[in-house]
């Protein structure tokens, strides 16, 4: 049997419901049945969502039968994993896209620099103890039964896992341009699975990290869907190289060889782009 093809050709007042129907959902609409790349923009972020939160509740229900010595071993082969996910999003970001836009001896001087102007600006602004205020405020008003310090550690620590890296990025932003969420739905997975782990260890705050996750996504894919590809392929892979360092640097703090104040380096990930953007024009 061959499938019917609909004429989508003719007639001024369906064609203006299709465009109507194609700017809302940001999918291609040639006229074959079930063609369609994104159900609605931001589909991807809302699965992202629902996988941290399966993964969050399963989590809780394995970690309230674990002994504490077991929680703690677990949390330090965390944070051995994050200090892997770290150098992969370095050596990733640490691109020929970067080189291009910046020339050979300037992407290691761009993450040194983003670096360190995050990390002046955020400690000036006390970054990291204003995070770890807001989620003991949080605690307080939804979850007065859970632990002060291993709530904040949760919903912080599992946030960054979550939002710093380059499927975050380009995932949230391809959705937006309505390229689709395959992007996303790798990621969905792999949160999922991330947040088993880290609730079982970490506790409820894992499943609160979804309100930055859906804030952080959520206002990327909107810029997509707004301003197009605002950012280059390099400002990408620099942002992604900055959050890798970060993210070693929070990998290094679950394992309990070092506290860094991960929260008052942030600010670099707004300057990793801004850096690239700025040498690129001055080449």
């Amino acid at each position: 049997m061959t499938r019917k093809r609909f004429d989508l050709r003719g007639g001024s007042e369906l064609s203006a419901s299709i465009g109507r129907l194609t700017a809302w959902t940001g999918q291609a609409i040639d006229g074959d049945v079930g063609d369609c790349r994104t159900v609605f923009i931001g589909a991807g972020t809302a699965i992202n969502v629902g996988t941290v939160l399966l993964g969050g509740g399963i989590g809780l229900a394995v970690g309230s039968r674990l002994p504490e010595r077991t929680r703690g071993l677990l949390t330090q082969c965390i944070g051995l994993f994050t200090m892997v996910l770290g150098a992969y999003a370095v050596a990733d970001g640490l691109s020929d896209a970067l080189t291009s836009e910046v020339g050979s001896q300037a992407p290691l001087l761009i993450v040194l620099g983003a670096l360190l102007a995050g990390a002046i600006t955020g400690s000036l602004i006390r970054l990291e103890d204003r995070v770890t205020s807001g989620a003991d405020w949080l605690r307080a008003k939804v979850a007065r039964g859970a632990e002060p310090g291993r709530f904040g550690a949760g919903m912080v620590t599992a946030a960054l896992v979550f939002c710093v890296g380059p499927l975050s990025i380009l995932g949230s932003i391809n959705d937006g341009l309505g390229r689709g969420i395959e992007q996303l739905l790798v990621k969905s997975v792999l949160d999922g699975f991330a947040a088993i782990a880290f609730a079982s260890t970490l506790g409820l705050g894992v499943l609160f990290s979804i309100l930055p996750l859906a804030l952080y996504q959520g206002a990327l894919t909107l810029l997509g869907w707004g301003l197009g590809e605002f950012l280059s392929a390099g400002q990408i892979d620099s942002l992604g190289a900055v959050g890798g360092i970060i993210l070693i640097a929070l990998g290094t703090r679950l394992a309990g060889i070092v506290k860094i104040n991960v929260g008052d380096l942030l600010p670099g990930l707004v300057f990793a782009p801004l850096l690239t953007w700025l040498v690129s024009i001055l080449r």
